[in-house]
């Protein structure tokens, strides 16, 4: 089907923040855009004042008529969403176009030049500094992006006339075999999502497959260290970047203050005196890298330097709601162990003389399953750990699968109290001793930030 040619996008499973930017993209475009989600959300909320029809009952009957036309109609779905879904099925039964959403985000893709980032953690970050950075030149930017940028309210990015769009190439379910990069950086390839792979090896293979689709002419741009072999069509040119080492890295990096700044080292133009406007240790390398492809796009320095300074962050990553001399209250969307440990050793940094209590909600059966031993290694960082039950967003439980495995296998002298979700802020209400808190997880349990930050912002220490 050609996507110029249909008038009707029903989404399944469309308050999925990848999915909420392909609606964003077909609204656009004057579309008529319906879907279901299992449950409202501010983003389906939003969707909705934009001028999308969402419903969530599993019920055929609240699909829209105008999007009952099987030659008109195009049906996107999100690998979460169980085979046996009602809509879906009623769909496939009726013949319908029906496309995962990573099919169509390759076909809106391959008519641009796509800048890619992927990774099993930083790709939304470096991938939203990357758009802010190229929506800032002449040409501006499209994208479509895994979480909520704060400099624009929005995961997705219109600019009709640019010919570049910044995508978060997504590894889940091998999403990101469907995309044709121009140039793409590799993060990091820390394995996960072994439900899906099986093993190690298969999730390492999965981004060296990755890297084969990179177009002649384009680039690669990967973090030094990394385990995956590159397989790269004739013509790709392979660079590497890092903090310290690599073709694009930073040197003379002084952190304090509350600031970081560096210099930016480049085999095309070296940039001075770089400043975070997110200042955390681990957006050195996010920041390397987008600038990296940003140079490699012919985006001009200085345009780099104050886009990477204007930058203000993505809604959940390290996303401070409390911030005061005393205490502060972070969320951050880390739900894999490396993840973890990398927030834990940011707010050491930045709170080296304050006890630290993490709240985190274990995200998949599978995930805590696989992990338990590397999450309790990961949260031992803290001084203090609050459990809650699994979130199991696509899964059903797995017997002797509980948070209670990450619990057992914290270090000695690691307090922790384990509860469900709906028990956090009757433990907070009880404490008046917390300094600095972080939430940590990919589930639902952010819902309760505002609350908690009223909390906190009573208790007096």
């Amino acid at each position: 089907m050609n996507i110029s040619n249909i008038k009707s996008v029903y989404f399944i499973g469309v308050g999925g923040i990848g999915m909420s930017a392909i609606a964003r993209y077909f609204l656009s475009q004057g579309k008529v855009v319906a879907g279901y989600d299992r449950t409202p959300s501010e983003l389906t909320n939003r969707l909705v004042q934009e001028g999308a029809q969402i419903h969530y009952e599993e019920d055929v009957n609240q699909i829209p008529s105008s999007c009952k036309d099987k030659d008109e109609t195009l049906v996107i779905y999100t690998p979460a969403i169980p085979s046996e879904h009602q809509e879906l099925v009623w769909f496939q039964n009726h013949g319908f176009e029906i496309q995962k959403r990573a099919q169509v985000l390759g076909t809106i893709t391959r008519s641009a030049k796509a800048l890619c980032v992927a990774g099993t953690h930083g790709k939304t970050t470096t991938s939203t500094m990357l758009a802010h950075v190229m929506n800032r030149a002449t040409d501006g930017c499209n994208a479509f992006l895994g979480g909520i940028a704060k400099n624009y309210g929005t995961n997705y990015i219109l600019s009709e006339n640019s010919p570049w769009v910044v995508i978060e190439a997504d590894e889940f379910d091998r999403s990101f075999h469907h995309l044709s990069p121009y140039i793409t950086a590799i993060t990091s390839t820390d394995p996960d999502h072994l439900d899906i792979y099986g093993t190690k090896d298969a999730y390492l293979e999965s981004f060296s497959h990755y890297t084969s689709l990179i177009q002649p002419g384009g680039s690669l741009v990967i973090h030094e260290g990394l385990e995956m072999k590159p397989c790269l069509q004739d013509g790709v040119n392979l660079y590497t970047y890092g903090r310290n080492t690599g073709d694009f890295h930073a040197e003379n990096i002084r952190i304090g203050n509350g600031e970081i700044h560096f210099d930016f080292i480049s085999p095309l133009e070296n940039i001075k005196d770089i400043e975070l406007g997110v200042p955390l240790s681990i957006n050195i390398d996010n920041s390397i890298a987008a600038m990296a492809i940003a140079q490699l796009s012919g985006v001009q320095a200085e345009i780099i330097k104050q886009g990477i300074s204007s930058f203000s962050g993505v809604d959940r990553r390290f996303d401070f709601h409390l911030k005061g001399a005393d205490r502060a209250f972070i969320c951050d969307y880390a739900h894999h162990p490396a993840e973890i440990k990398q927030s834990a050793l940011s707010i050491r940094e930045l709170y080296s003389e304050k006890r630290v209590t993490a709240i985190f909600q274990p995200h998949l059966y599978t995930r805590t399953r696989d992990f338990y031993k590397e999450f309790a290694d990961s949260l031992s960082l803290f001084d203090e750990v609050i459990l809650t039950d699994i979130y199991p967003a696509r899964e059903l439980p797995i017997p002797g699968v509980t948070s209670q495995l990450i619990a057992d296998n914290l270090k000695s002298g690691v307090p922790y109290t384990l509860c469900n979700k709906d028990e956090v802020t009757n433990i907070l209400h009880q404490r008046n001793d917390i300094e600095i808190l972080v939430l940590l997880g990919a589930g639902d349990l952010e819902s309760k930030a505002k609350e908690i930050k009223e909390i906190m912002n009573k208790s007096e220490i």
